[in-house]
């Protein structure tokens, strides 16, 4: 695994950004290298990869590595996959489970970030934040938006968030794993080499 070289300085900046730091507790977690073949751009940090610093590193991110067909020492390859969450810090608690990202992380970060990357990645917009940012032109529902997966050509595919309540998603959508899955799996596979 190589390191990332992004431009002098770059990722210390973003890891020392305290943007947010008046309603949050500011722990950056990303993972990006100007050989990045994908980019993860998923929703935040959870409590668990806040506390560890390790992008993907719950139960979230061992079924996100099932989905890619991947193990961990692949999964850590920074010059294979790049993590580009839409917030860098774990946003906080709400009613319903964690709260959204705040909006200014990749608004302020994203672009900056994405440009250092030499050749076009594919990228991976994981759950509706990441769909919301990067496809002006989704649809009305995840669901649908994951659906037309093809639509969106061969640098971006569209994903549900791998959470414990995308197993009932997938039941309820046995496409995924028939259709979607496979084709993630061979673009992977051919980036790999």
């Amino acid at each position: 695994m190589s390191l990332p070289i992004l431009q002098p300085g770059l990722l210390a900046e973003v890891r020392a950004c305290r943007i947010c730091e008046d309603t949050l507790d500011p722990r950056p977690v990303l993972r990006l290298s100007p050989q990045s073949k994908v980019i993860i751009i998923g929703q935040a940090p959870g409590t668990r990869v806040h506390a560890s610093g390790i992008p993907w590193d719950d139960a979230s991110g061992d079924h996100l590595r099932e989905w890619l067909a991947v193990d961990r020492e692949t999964f850590d390859d920074v010059d294979l996959f790049g993590i580009l969450p839409m917030g860098f810090c774990y946003p906080g608690k709400g009613k319903g489970g964690d709260l959204p990202p705040p909006k200014i992380c990749a608004q302020t970060w994203h672009a900056r970030l994405l440009e250092q990357v030499t050749n076009p990645p594919l990228l991976l917009l994981v759950g509706m934040h990441a769909q919301a940012h990067y496809l002006p032109t989704r649809k009305r529902t995840l669901t649908e938006t994951v659906g037309a997966w093809a639509e969106y050509g061969p640098q971006i595919m569209p994903l549900p968030h791998p959470a414990w309540r995308s197993r009932q998603w997938m039941k309820r959508n046995p496409w995924f794993a028939a259709e979607v899955l496979p084709e993630l799996r061979s673009r992977i596979e051919m980036l790999r080499g």
